[in-house]
């Protein structure tokens, strides 16, 4: 009795497993195939942006901390630049997100820019501080017309970014002169008054070009000191200048150039036409 149990013990589980064998040969017909149709982007959707490889994030990384390790004064000149270019007032925040000085954690950065003359900090940002504050063209103009005596172009140069077409432009249109100073090289901006443009009479103009000037610089800039004028020039500096440095202000007189005489040792003789003048003497 205990073996016929057993074997219909097996049997029942022989049909088991055939009928679990069954259902999953039934689960794993193949289904009928269905055509893929790529969804098409939006025209106006932004590519995806490429992904961000190790090797390039560690030269970023790199990059960043070669900054942050340099010395304080080129990092300061870095914010400068910086704030030079965008002139807008940036938080130490988005000053490190642009050039990676991070001014909050380099108290030295942080204290020079603040005390810095070309930078201005309202407690929360900072901002380019040029000498003269001018915004446009017209600006421009005016600042120069308070400025009879002229006003040096590098003290304008960093205004505002379009400030030496500006002033080209004024130049063009003759409402200014720009000259140069022969003492420091330098370009002066002078105003040119519009009331100066008259008709004048040819006699008048004969008589001023028939004034003769002192041959000599240094009296021509105290004629322009007695009359209240400022001169241009600094002739007696520049002589000064000259000798020290041991350059002299007279010209050289040229030396006269020996004939060859009889007592010459000709070593030229291939050369006829060098001794005309000993054949002659």
């Amino acid at each position: 009795m205990a073996l016929q149990e057993q074997l219909n013990r097996f049997k029942k589980q022989q049909e088991k497993c055939q009928s679990t064998l069954t259902s999953i040969a039934a689960s794993a017909k193949p289904k009928p195939t269905q055509k893929f149709t790529p969804a098409v982007a939006p025209p106006n959707a932004k590519p995806p942006a490429p992904p961000v490889k190790f090797s390039n994030d560690t030269e970023r990384l790199q990059h960043i901390n070669s900054i942050r390790k340099a010395p304080a004064g080129a990092q300061i000149k870095r914010v400068i630049d910086l704030l030079f270019e965008t002139r807008q007032a940036l938080t130490p925040e988005q000053i490190n997100e642009a050039c990676y000085v991070d001014i909050n954690a380099n108290k030295t950065v942080f204290d020079s820019l603040r005390k810095n003359l070309k930078v201005n900090y309202d407690g929360k940002r900072f901002s380019y501080k040029s000498k003269h504050d001018l915004r446009d063209k017209s600006q421009l103009l005016y600042l120069i017309r308070k400025f009879p005596e002229g006003i040096a172009v590098i003290d304008l140069k960093d205004a505002y970014p379009t400030v030496m077409e500006d002033l080209q432009g004024l130049k063009a249109a003759g409402q200014i002169w720009l000259l140069s100073n022969l003492d420091s090289q330098e370009d002066i901006a002078y105003p040119n008054d519009p009331r100066v443009p008259i008709k004048v009479d040819d006699d008048l103009k004969q008589l001023f070009r028939g004034i003769e000037l002192p041959r000599d610089m240094l009296d021509i800039e105290k004629d322009l000191q007695k009359n209240g004028m400022k001169p241009a020039t600094n002739t007696a500096k520049r002589r000064a200048q000259a000798q020290i440095q041991g350059i002299s202000s007279k010209p050289k007189t040229k030396k006269k150039k020996h004939e060859i005489s009889k007592r010459t040792k000709l070593t030229n003789a291939h050369l006829p036409e060098l001794f005309q003048n000993l054949n002659k003497s």
